[in-house]
């Protein structure tokens, strides 16, 4: 469960980073309002892998509508080729 803190809790930011856990970032609020979020590092990593993967899908939904898709029997003879010929 996230934790919501005062950003003035950062006075003492070792309570603030023990909080931090896999799962269980720590947000913090600057005027009542949230402001910050502190993220584990496996956190931070996956969502920046999310964002990559998302990014490269959209990239191939672009290429498809606009140089045209390629069928499931087209791929499945590509990797048959390139499996035969050794690479």
């Amino acid at each position: 469960m996230p934790a919501i803190m005062p950003v003035s809790t950062l006075r003492s930011y070792t309570e603030v980073l023990d909080g931090v856990q896999p799962g269980s970032p720590v947000f913090l609020t600057k005027n009542g309002h949230g402001r910050y979020a502190i993220l584990d590092m496996e956190d931070y990593d996956r969502l920046v892998d999310e964002r990559t993967l998302f990014s490269e899908l959209e990239r191939g939904r672009m290429s498809g509508e606009s140089e045209g898709w390629v069928s499931s029997s087209e791929v499945r003879a590509h990797f048959e080729r390139r499996a035969r010929d050794g690479r």
